[in-house]
């Protein structure tokens, strides 16, 4: 069995509550996710594996048992995004060098949050939010 070789980045969006997306942030984690605020409240979020969002334990480490909360994630920070800004959010993966077996975008704008499974044929639909791997 192959590995899953994944990557997720954005292109970041200005919020209006620089204070509260940090604390967001710090309280969810996926072993990996990283995220940035800069000066103008520019929030960006990066990992070297697929988008995926826990709560984070009182030891600093994702909460799997709890299972996936990256659907709440996004529906809170989309609360915070500027009007008119937009997070866009893509994941691309592969087992083996070959072609992606895993391609995910979500665009987070105006307190709605749009998916696609880029790697499947269509939408992914809500009741799929959290069982994304």
């Amino acid at each position: 069995m192959a590995t899953l070789q994944a990557a997720t980045t954005s292109i970041g969006a200005i919020v209006t509550d620089t204070e509260a997306v940090r604390q967001l942030c710090e309280a969810h984690c996926s072993g990996t996710l990283h995220w940035e605020i800069d000066e103008e409240g520019e929030v960006i979020i990066w990992e070297y594996d697929a988008f995926e969002i826990y709560e984070t334990r009182e030891d600093g480490l994702p909460d799997y048992e709890g299972g996936l909360i990256t659907h709440a994630f996004l529906r809170k920070l989309a609360n915070s995004l500027k009007l008119g800004e937009e997070l866009d959010i893509q994941t691309a993966g592969y087992t083996k060098c070959q072609l992606p077996v895993l391609a995910k975008r979500c665009v987070i704008r105006e307190g709605d949050i749009l998916y696609a499974d880029l790697s499947g044929l269509g939408l992914i639909e809500e009741s799929q939010l959290n069982t994304l791997e």
